[in-house]
């Protein structure tokens, strides 16, 4: 393990916006239980996309675009409170 040091752009919750030395951009930190959560909804969209339930795969994807599109609206809102340019 090796310590570093990173520069925190917002709160330390569960979606950090860190920016770790050496890098242009922060990134988001997700910790890892919102991850396996994130990943479950992935699954979910998977198997309802293998079974043909069109219904639950538009739920599910629904679902994982709105917790993606959190995580970048508190990315996009961290940069723009300290001046950084989006990399996108």
């Amino acid at each position: 393990m090796e310590r570093v040091e990173a520069e925190l752009f917002t709160d330390g919750g569960n979606d950090a916006v860190v920016r770790l030395r050496g890098r242009r951009f922060p990134g988001v930190l997700v910790q890892g239980d919102s991850l396996h959560i994130l990943r479950g909804d992935v699954a979910d969209l998977a198997e309802a996309c293998e079974r043909g339930d069109l219904a639950e795969a538009g739920e599910s994807a629904g679902l994982l675009l709105e917790h993606l599109d959190a995580l970048l609206t508190r990315y996009s809102t961290a940069l723009e409170e300290h001046q950084i340019q989006r990399p996108y």
